[in-house]
């Protein structure tokens, strides 16, 4: 049987109930698709890797439901849950060896969807708020500083909101080894994301004037945008011209380094697209996808941060989006 089709736009589905061997295995996991890819996603940083986890929990899913022998499943919701978790914690050791002769900065893959998507179904504003931040590439790039079963409990803990017991369930741990770990998770992102959300419309006339500036040549204007600690990451894989090979700190640094490279750029257009959950934009050469880039702004939204460009083909949208 093959694998349904892939949903890249996180969120959570129906719990269908009790499924038995005999029951439509291929509508149940439909079903937890969306919950299954925003977790491991939020785990691994990566499209592809989010789903050869999702490819391995179907076949496992399928092999149980097929056994001559296999009992009724009380919650396909909780089986479904621990079986991609592990499976995601497990390939996380394969994820670490191929980064360690990756070119350049990692930068997680962006999830681009158009810039009036509807947003996820109505779950209530602190959640739908605390799920657009857990998928932010600004919350992303801090959550690839925890260790992966620290990241698995907060994201199971703090974004998804499994209690401790039910994430020990799901690990494998005992319930104090969970809250000492979500313990340090929360500190660890704390100190390094405080938790704020620019408005949309705020961070999306912030992206506009940013890219105005950078492609007018106003250096100027773009030193008032940025903020004097502002970071550039760049993330070609070795493949993209756009990209240097590692972070660029401080406001004078960041802005000529943006002014020199976008002056050698001719013939970029604009997409005003959403990445992750953010206003951001997607530059195409022609019609094929050139970059990425989503800003971060500092808590009073006045000015940038953070800037992430994603240059690596290999982790652009497709040419169709544009």
């Amino acid at each position: 049987m093959s694998e349904p089709a892939p949903g890249h736009r996180p969120g959570t589905g129906p719990d269908p109930g009790a499924a038995s061997a005999s029951g439509d295995a291929t509508d149940v996991f439909v079903d937890h698709r969306e919950l299954l890819f925003s977790l491991v996603y939020n785990m691994l940083g990566g499209v592809a890797d989010t789903e050869d986890v999702l490819q391995e929990t179907w076949l496992s899913w399928t092999a149980r439901n097929e056994a001559p022998d296999a009992e009724p499943i009380e919650s396909p919701r909780a089986y479904l849950v621990r079986i991609a978790v592990n499976k995601a914690l497990s390939r996380q050791a394969a994820i670490d060896r191929r980064r360690e002769t990756y070119i350049g900065t990692w930068l997680p893959e962006p999830l681009v969807s158009a810039a009036d998507a509807p947003p996820p179904a109505d779950d209530g504003a602190a959640d739908r708020a605390e799920r657009a931040e857990s998928v932010s590439m600004a919350m992303l790039v801090v959550l690839e500083t925890l260790t992966p079963l620290e990241r698995a409990v907060f994201v199971l803990h703090e974004v998804f909101g499994y209690a401790h017991t039910e994430t020990a369930q799901i690990l494998g741990r005992s319930p104090a080894a969970v809250r000492q770990l979500a313990h340090r998770a929360r500190d660890h992102v704390q100190a390094r994301r405080p938790r704020y959300r620019p408005d949309p419309l705020l961070h999306r006339r912030a992206t506009e004037r940013f890219l105005d500036a950078v492609f007018g040549g106003d250096l100027a204007a773009l030193m008032r945008l940025l903020a004097p600690d502002v970071t550039l990451w760049a993330d070609g894989g070795g493949k993209s011209p756009a990209a240097g090979p590692r972070p660029v700190h401080g406001r004078d640094s960041v802005a000529r380094l943006l002014i020199t490279r976008a002056s050698h750029r001719d013939g970029l257009e604009i997409a005003y697209r959403q990445v992750n959950g953010d206003p951001a934009a997607v530059l195409f050469s022609g019609d094929t996808p050139f970059a990425v880039m989503v800003l971060d702004l500092t808590p009073d939204g006045e000015q940038i941060s953070d800037i992430y460009n994603v240059a690596n083909p290999d982790k652009l949208p497709p040419a169709g989006l544009g």
